[in-house]
């Protein structure tokens, strides 16, 4: 099962990971002001993650492929690691909608 995790920037904003259940991130968040509006965060992946419309699949300038997990409004909610194939982010993606909708959340700012 899958988990988010959030942990405090060095610059003291809130940022959630969500990790698959063999612990590796597939999601990682923006930096956030508040502990609630990284919630907010949270809940918005939980919403968004099993529309595929919802995931935009991008190329960085290397070649490398990656996706951001959008919103209904477009902002930018997850960003994924840079994957060494097409086919590999597609596994991102496909893991994101299985273990976002229902992971638990571990606060490590607590």
């Amino acid at each position: 099962m899958g988990k988010f995790v959030i942990t405090t920037r060095a610059n003291g904003e809130f940022q959630f990971n969500l990790k698959a259940g063999n612990g590796q991130t597939i999601l990682t968040s923006e930096g956030y002001s508040t502990k609630a509006a990284c919630n907010n965060g949270i809940e918005s992946v939980k919403n968004n993650a099993a529309d595929d419309n919802r995931y935009d699949r991008k190329e960085s300038s290397s070649g490398k492929p990656y996706f951001n997990l959008k919103a209904g409004n477009g902002q930018i909610i997850g960003a994924s690691e840079m994957y060494e194939s097409v086919a590999a982010r597609e596994n991102g993606i496909e893991s994101v909608k299985k273990n976002a909708p229902d992971a638990t959340i571990d606060d490590q700012t607590a």
